[in-house]
């Protein structure tokens, strides 16, 4: 609502898929604080305008007090309800995932009356709720995206449409103006369906222990904007309304940015407009019509926000990436390593069906987008099929290292040439470029850390379980990733020290294969002192290998610090200690004897 943009230009939409009377109450305070807010952004030009992110004043921590009472008491007291009519419509409330649409417009921004302190008018702001039945799939983010999408059209019909997920802030008050820029350049502008911003964090430790996806927002899409332009990432992007609708690029045509204000609505009036707008995000509504098809962002995958741009831009529309030195938006990154993969889980996960679906870039993109926007397309979506050549060097690499056979060519072997090539100039590369990009040292490490425990676990889980469920054996599912810490685990999280705690199979997969590596070395080590061979020849035959089971053993000290010494809560489950010691122990016994 602080956006350094016309009022009575702006509306914004908060969409509730819980349904929450708590929320809505939120939203009533929020509105009473912004009277007071806007205008001091405005006077003194504040950034971020996020108050939360910007400073905590008396005021803010009033509105804030009332919220968090609110929540502890678990219900709206009566003496608050009376005071606003919006609160009648949970009356009839039932289950979170069966209740009517529930939509009340806060703010007309068309009202004269609807003024912040200084006499300024604000943006139009409307909470919704959709209807939820247990009948009905709801489809996730999609569908509430696209029950967004009817009800503005039907309320304001702004010509653009950003959408922020609930755990982002606008860090910029430009951010409008900036892709407005794009949008309405006079020479190409017309060919632009949407301008995507970069996905940013504020939590961020300084050197990203869970690492994060500054390569991607640093390098990547900047060279997927060289292109039809990068993919849409489900945050931070203005659309025009009209391709998210289904509409075709035609060439020679130009689209008209500009709209006219419409006069104030009597009283009467927008409660008609309310009454009007529910059915448009009724269950119902989209029964054999095109939206989820070819209207609206598409359903049926985990990530639909990829698939959504790239029929965009099969459409013959553009797109641009937009990545201002001041960030356009901040979000929270999750806090524990569980978390982390989960969420790495679901993007790889989404990314193969899509891979294995109609939507495959390499034949839904053929002759609509260039090859090379479709490789970039593919390399998104062969993330989880990389689990298989990431687990196969963390495992048989060592297992031969304990049977001291070499599977790599020896030192003085010209044929080492090719793999040293490829190992130091690979690495030397995403050193330079990590650093290039303002990461740190150990910043790298813990993102070749990352790499290697997502391929191993989440990817892993994802190629599995996207497999089962085009077999017919599973849902597919919206895995929400959880943003929220207690105080013991933030302060762990600031210490840079790596969060287990919970019992996952993904960290039994990660500690088993951590103690297999050691274990192999281990053994080698003893083997070589005591065998007949002497280390020089065994240095010779065996390098690579130990080069490999070596750095294995380093990136996971983190993980063996968790298993053995650490005493806090967020240490290694003691069950998955004794479970990946036991399969570690098992498998190293199985192979060494096996002949």
């Amino acid at each position: 609502m602080a956006y350094d943009y016309p009022p009575e230009k702006l509306s914004v939409y908060l969409s509730d898929d819980g349904g929450s009377e708590i929320t809505y109450y939120a939203l009533l305070e929020a509105v009473e604080f912004a009277k007071h807010w806007i205008p001091y952004c405005q006077k003194y030009n504040v950034e971020p305008r996020s108050p939360a992110a910007y400073f905590v004043s008396k005021l803010y921590k009033d509105m804030e007090n009332k919220i968090e009472n609110a929540v502890k008491l678990g219900h709206i007291s009566e003496e608050v309800r009376s005071k606003h009519k919006g609160f009648s419509q949970w009356d009839t409330y039932k289950l979170l995932r069966d209740h009517d649409t529930i939509l009340q417009i806060a703010i007309d921004g068309r009202d004269p009356n609807a003024a912040d302190v200084e006499g300024c008018g604000l943006p139009t702001l409307v909470y919704l709720a959709r209807e939820k039945r247990p009948q009905y799939h709801h489809n996730f983010k999609a569908g509430a995206m696209n029950a967004l999408i009817r009800v503005s059209a039907n309320v304001s019909n702004g010509n653009v449409i950003l959408n922020v997920d609930c755990d982002m802030y606008s860090n910029n008050s430009m951010a409008i103006r900036d892709a407005l820029c794009f949008l309405m350049d006079e020479g190409k502008g017309h060919e632009v369906a949407y301008v995507q911003f970069p996905q940013n964090f504020d939590n961020l430790t300084k050197n990203e222990l869970y690492s994060s996806f500054r390569i991607i927002s640093e390098v990547e899409m900047h060279g997927s904007d060289g292109y039809e332009g990068p993919i849409y990432i489900g945050s931070g992007c203005f659309h025009r309304r009209d391709t998210l609708c289904g509409r075709k690029f035609m060439k020679g045509s130009k689209s008209d940015m500009k709209w006219e204000i419409s006069r104030k609505r009597e009283e009467s009036g927008i409660h008609e407009l309310e009454e009007n707008s529910k059915s448009l995000a009724s269950c119902t509504f989209e029964q054999n019509t095109e939206w989820g098809k070819e209207m609206g962002l598409k359903y049926g995958c985990p990530v639909e926000d990829v698939i959504t741009g790239l029929s965009i831009q099969c459409r013959g529309w553009k797109s641009v990436y937009c990545n201002p030195t001041r960030k356009a938006f901040l979000g929270l990154a999750p806090t524990t390593l569980p978390h982390t993969l989960v969420q790495h889980k679901r993007l790889s996960e989404g990314s193969l069906q899509i891979l294995l679906s109609k939507y495959n870039p390499a034949w839904y993109g053929h002759g609509k987008i260039s090859l090379a926007h479709q490789l970039g397309y593919c390399i998104v979506c062969c993330w989880a099929s990389n689990c298989w050549a990431t687990l196969f060097y963390s495992i048989v690499p060592s297992l031969y290292l304990l049977k001291g056979i070499s599977l790599f060519p020896q030192i003085s072997s010209p044929w080492l040439i090719p793999f040293a090539y490829v190992i130091i100039g690979k690495y030397a590369w995403s050193f330079v470029e990590f650093l290039w990009s303002g990461g740190t040292i150990l910043g790298w490490w813990n993102d070749q850390r990352m790499w290697l425990y997502k391929r191993t676990s989440s990817y892993l889980f994802a190629f599995v379980d996207t497999i089962l469920y085009f077999l017919g054996y599973t849902d597919s599912a919206f895995a929400i990733t959880a943003k929220v810490a207690d105080e013991d685990v933030s302060q762990r999280y600031k210490k840079e020290i790596m969060e287990f705690g919970a019992s996952s199979p993904m960290l039994t997969i990660l500690a088993t294969l951590a103690l297999f590596n050691l274990y192999c070395f281990a053994e080698f080590v003893k083997e070589a002192a005591t065998g007949s061979k002497g280390m020089a020849q065994v240095y010779e035959t065996m390098a690579l290998q130990i080069l490999l089971c070596g750095v294995l053993i380093l990136i996971n000290i983190p993980l063996y610090q968790a298993l053995y010494l650490r005493k806090d809560k967020g240490k290694m489950p003691a069950s998955i200690a004794f479970k990946s010691m036991a399969f570690a122990l098992v498998a190293c016994t199985c192979f060494k004897f096996s002949y």
